[in-house]
């Protein structure tokens, strides 16, 4: 009996370390001046735990949000309320986003219009920007649009 408690704790103790060993670490990010929001707040408790095929990672600052194995999007709420913008404008799921794809294949997503403005970075080599907004605008939409994209 004592042979197999052993065993019994061995076991355990060797599937707890694997188990540990595939976890994520946490993620660095910075967060968004203003992630202090209580809107931030809105946003970050009705993120998802998946986006598209991407799990849920934990982040390190307050407003953000992090999905994939590699992180392949990330999003900080609490950065700065954009008004204007001459990047192109896209609506998904009833949130406006300014397009920047000046890092291509990585696209920056910001919220155009809200107070606390949400930023979203896609890698498009990895996930569907598309996906990951259609999928975010739930949580985002929570911060009323105070302005419009002009078709």
């Amino acid at each position: 009996m004592k042979i197999l408690r052993s065993f019994l704790a061995v076991g355990l103790s060797a599937a707890f370390a694997l188990s540990a060993a595939g976890c994520s670490p946490i993620l660095n990010l910075e967060p968004g001046a203003d992630s202090n929001n209580p809107g931030c707040a809105e946003v970050v408790v009705r993120l998802p735990n998946q986006l598209g095929e991407l799990r849920a990672r934990d982040t390190n600052a307050q407003g953000t949000g992090a999905w994939g194995e590699p992180a392949s999007v990330l999003l900080r709420c609490g950065i700065e309320p954009v008004l204007a913008s001459s990047l192109p404008c896209v609506t998904v799921g009833d949130v406006d986003w300014l397009v920047d794809d000046s890092a291509a294949p990585s696209f920056r997503f910001v919220t155009f219009g809200r107070t606390p403005a949400t930023e979203v970075i896609v890698d498009s080599g990895k996930a569907s920007g598309i996906t990951a907004l259609e999928e975010l605008a739930d949580a985002v939409n929570r911060a009323e649009p105070e302005k419009v994209c002009q078709g």
